[in-house]
Formats: C-alpha cells, sequence, structure tokens
C-alpha cells in the first residue's frame, strides 16, 4: 500500500520569513544560508542523498576521490566567502605567488619545462618576466601576447556586442599564432571555460583574462581543496546550514511548483507539500525549465537552447610516487593538467594522479579500456617516473554537463535571478552572473537570488554576505 500524502506543511513563523530553496549544490547552499543568516526561516531540498551539486566525493575501495578537479583563483571572492563561511578556508588554500609548470613533449629532453608565474610587481609588469622567458613560445609570439593582453584590457566583458563573438577569431585579428593560442590562451581558457578559444564567447573569454590576469597581480594565485570536496562542499556546508537553522532534506526532489491565491508558494515533493512566500530554484537549467509554472519566463525555451559541454577526469593510482610537484600543465599531448590527489584521498603507499581534461567531446563516450591505452603511454612520456611504476588502479569519471557551453550568443539566453513570478528566483552557475560555468558563478549566483528575495521578503541585507563584493 502507498504512503498517503503528508498534508501541506507551512512554517510557524510570520509570513514573509519562510523561502525553499530547491537544489543544494554550491548555487542552493549559498542562498540557503544567505537567507538564514537573515533570518528567513529556510528549507533545502536536494534529490542526491548528499550536498555538493558537481563538486563532490565519493568512496572507492580505500579511497576518496572527488569526481573532478575542481580550482579557484583569488580572485574568486565570493567562493572565497563560501569557505569562509561554512570554515573550510584552511582546507582549501591558495599558492602564495602564481606558479605553474607547464610542459611540452614537442620540445626535446632537457627543454620541455616552462613556467607560468608572477612576481611582486603591479599589473601587467606582475607577468612580464615569465612572459619574456616562456620557452614554448617564440620571441615574437611572446611579443604579440603582450600586444593582444593590452588590447584585451580594453575591452568591456559586459558588451553584448562581445557575446556574438568568438575569442579565436578575435584572437587572430590581434596576431596570435595557432602555436600562442594552443601554448598559453587555450593553456588557461580551456580550463576555465571549458572551451577551446574558437569555440568561446570574447565576452566570457575578457572576463576570465581581464580578471585573472589583468586586474590585480594576485587574482590568478591558484588555490584547490587539500581534502576531498565532500569534505568541504557536504559535510562542512552542511554543518553550516544546521547551525543557520536551515531544514535539510536530502533524497527528496521536488516534483512541481505552484502559486496559490493568497501569494504563496507551495511546492510538492513525494509526500508533502511544503507552503511558502520563496522559493528559489538552484538545479540545471534543464531541470529548471521543468520546473517553472507558465508565465515566470517570457521565453523559457531559451533555457533549453543553453549548451552544455563536458569534462573527463581519469584517474590513475601508480605502485610508487612518480610526480614531485602538486600539478601541472602539457602540451603536445592529449593531457591537459594533472593534480597530485595522493594525501587528499587517504592513499598511503604509492601516488595517485587525476588528469582534469576540459572539452572533452571526444572522449567523454569512449570505453575505459580506449581510455587506458590513450591516456597511460601520454602518463609515460610525460612522466618519467610512470614508465617504470606499475598501475594498480585506472578509472574515469564523466560528466557529460559539467558545465553550460560558452559559446557565442550563451549570454543573451542566461536569465537574471528575479523571474516575472513574484517570490521566485533562480540561481546556478549557467544564470546571468557574468562568469563561466566556475564555483565561483555558483556561489555569486546563490548570492543574487538570496538578494533579490530578501528585497521581496523585506529582510535586511546581512552586510557580512557582500563582503567578497567589497574585496571585489
Amino acid at each position: 500500500m502507498s504512503e498517503a500524502p503528508r498534508p501541506a506543511r507551512a512554517h510557524t513563523g510570520a509570513t514573509g520569513r519562510d523561502a525553499v530553496v530547491v537544489g543544494g549544490g554550491l548555487a542552493g547552499v549559498t542562498a540557503a544560508l544567505a537567507l538564514a543568516d537573515a533570518g528567513v526561516r529556510v528549507t533545502l531540498l536536494e534529490g542526491r542523498p548528499r550536498l555538493g551539486g558537481l563538486a563532490f566525493s565519493f568512496r572507492r575501495g580505500d579511497l576518496t576521490v572527488d569526481n573532478g578537479q575542481h580550482v579557484y583563483l583569488r580572485c574568486c571572492t565570493a567562493y572565497r566567502w563560501f569557505l569562509d563561511r561554512i570554515e573550510g578556508t584552511a582546507l582549501a588554500p591558495l599558492q602564495h605567488r602564481l606558479d605553474v609548470p607547464v610542459v611540452d613533449l614537442d620540445k626535446s629532453e632537457g627543454r620541455r619545462l616552462g613556467r607560468l608565474r608572477r612576481d611582486p610587481l603591479p599589473v601587467p609588469l606582475h607577468l612580464g618576466r615569465s612572459l619574456a622567458a616562456y620557452p614554448h613560445l617564440s620571441l615574437a609570439e611572446r611579443a604579440s601576447v603582450g600586444r593582444a593582453a593590452l588590447a584585451l584590457k580594453g575591452l568591456d566583458p559586459a558588451d553584448p556586442a562581445l557575446d556574438d563573438q568568438d575569442f579565436g577569431t578575435w584572437l587572430a585579428r590581434h596576431g596570435q599564432s595557432p602555436r600562442a593560442i594552443e601554448a598559453l590562451w587555450d593553456l588557461v581558457g580551456v580550463a576555465t571555460l571549458n572551451a577551446v578559444a574558437g569555440d568561446a564567447s570574447l565576452g566570457l573569454a575578457a572576463m576570465v583574462f581581464k580578471t585573472g590576469l589583468l586586474s590585480e597581480p594576485g587574482a590568478a594565485d591558484i588555490g584547490w581543496a587539500h581534502v576531498p570536496l565532500g569534505d568541504l562542499h557536504d559535510r562542512l556546508a552542511r554543518k553550516a546550514l544546521d547551525s543557520a537553522g536551515v531544514r535539510t532534506e536530502l533524497r527528496t526532489r521536488v516534483t512541481s511548483l505552484s502559486r496559490n491565491a493568497d501569494g504563496r508558494w507551495s511546492v510538492q515533493v513525494p509526500g508533502e507539500t511544503i507552503d511558502t512566500d520563496a522559493v528559489v530554484v538552484a538545479v540545471p537549467q534543464r531541470e529548471t525549465h521543468d520546473l517553472l509554472p507558465a508565465g515566470a519566463l517570457d521565453d523559457p525555451g531559451r533555457l533549453l537552447r543553453i549548451g552544455t559541454a563536458p569534462i573527463l577526469n581519469v584517474h590513475v593510482v601508480y605502485d610508487r610516487p612518480v610526480l614531485a610537484r602538486p600539478f601541472l600543465a602539457a602540451l603536445g599531448t592529449p593531457v591537459q593538467w594533472v593534480f597530485d590527489r595522493t594525501a587528499a584521498s587517504g592513499l598511503r603507499e604509492g601516488q595517485y594522479l587525476a588528469l582534469s581534461q576540459s572539452a572533452a567531446q571526444d572522449d567523454i563516450d569512449l570505453p575505459v579500456a580506449d581510455l587506458r591505452e590513450r591516456y597511460l603511454p601520454e602518463l609515460e612520456r610525460l612522466i618519467p617516473g610512470a614508465r617504470t611504476a606499475r598501475v594498480r588502479d585506472f578509472f574515469v569519471t564523466r560528466e557529460r554537463t559539467a558545465t553550460f557551453a560558452p559559446t557565442p550568443g550563451v549570454g543573451r539566453l542566461r536569465p537574471g535571478a528575479r523571474t516575472k513570478a513574484p517570490g521566485l528566483y533562480l540561481a546556478g552557475a549557467w544564470t546571468a552572473t557574468g562568469w563561466p560555468a566556475t564555483m565561483e558563478s555558483a556561489v555569486r549566483s546563490g548570492v543574487s537570488a538570496a538578494d533579490a528575495a530578501l528585497g521581496a521578503l523585506g529582510r535586511p541585507r546581512p552586510r557580512h554576505l557582500f563582503q567578497f563584493e567589497e574585496a571585489a
């Protein structure tokens, strides 16, 4: 016999102080914390058995494995606020100063290593010495990169005209050779945009490079979790939510949203209807499309026109240490970025490397055996120590819809936090944050949705919530 539906549940607080957040990724957790910090009674509903969205961990034998390697930059002030809010800053430290080893396998032995690093000098001099000595470009290409960077600095990423152009064409018009695009612009752009320059909106690319490389000397310093992502985005996030008084329900998928005659909202989940004053929908764009009531957006079909892009992660466990660096980037090989995840995963013997492969349309559906045949020899070419090590484990994780595709024209498809339905708000890295699909974008979207809801609910803005805007 099926369970009888439970009656509608309403918070007991005064009207104007209740909210439901649909989705427990970074956007949803941020929105829930922001609303709760302002005195709103919040219920967070997540269909999965965990929080964290697409930045999560799982167990594989004795290892704790991240589904993919996630990094952030010093300029990611919203995500840094989020880490501080959940008391996780010390677990995901930043580099003292940008330093990226870049290995080019097309070069002869002994000449393969280059570095992208900054000096303690003002912009743009902070990268001058590094680019002048970057061995993977010719002298003429290095000079042309400087000229293109100055031209990029003059662009306004918010200009709608930039969104209609692709970054690759703009780079070619500004004297960038295919080699310069591959060895520098795409080295950074593919990892941050999840697309090669020719497939990326000029507006989004300009935002990435201006903010990360041309705003402040330390803006591009890299940070990453030194613990499993689940420790941050699930365990610590849940602890923060509990402390803020948020009711968090996992394995609870919302089936419908409807606005009542009294202006409040009914949120339907299996066995229960939750009545509330405001709803923040913080799930992927296709799921959002299916939940939105009629009239919430002028053209809800535009959500379905926001494409997606995959990320493939290749995981290799060796019987001995093979890489002395915490990470490196690669050229002249299908391998893009390699990270040492040994300590974070709990591995006690050997070494665990994770390969992060963005814009992985060609590889995302290949069988594991084919990926093993493709990537293990490349790792042996890239890392001399791997040639004599034994592979103890090899597996892959696939996120076929890891990010929205940052194609030209995507800007006009991304909705803002407010909808045309009073009390209904949108959040997610795919919404109109001005950023590509990053953890930073997700957190910013949650803040924007909460801010819009607080205004409508007549609740004050918690000042600490917007400290990251002041930092920016």
